[in-house]
């Protein structure tokens, strides 16, 4: 499962407004080989759901995984942060061992 705290909710719900997507569009979270640390996080809204991806619905939003990046990412908690220490989406990813300083890539 893929949480996702009110705040990250929130921001999804605005960017998506933000950026003219309908209702049809969900987020899509896929892992990547990438980063300093060996693999990242990407985020996108996508409105195509294969029958081979995990959907996890919290309230108004919908979280789209394919089942390689899945393995990467159960128990993830999906974050919004503002404050004074930087400001964008989080991963609290309990399964990465290492993540680089930026937060945008791990290692398991």
């Amino acid at each position: 499962m893929i949480n996702i705290t009110e705040k990250a909710k929130e921001r999804i719900l605005l960017l998506r407004q933000e950026e003219n997507k309908d209702e049809s569009y969900h987020i899509r979270v896929s892992v990547k080989g990438g980063g300093c640390s060996g693999l990242m996080y990407d985020l996108n809204f996508d409105n195509c759901i294969l029958e081979s991806d995990e959907v996890f619905e919290t309230g108004d939003v919908k979280v789209i995984v394919d089942k390689k990046s899945l393995l990467y990412l159960l128990g993830t908690t999906l974050e919004f942060s503002d404050g004074l220490n930087g400001k964008g989406f989080q991963f609290i990813n309990p399964n990465a061992a290492r993540t680089c300083g930026c937060g945008e890539s791990f290692s398991v």
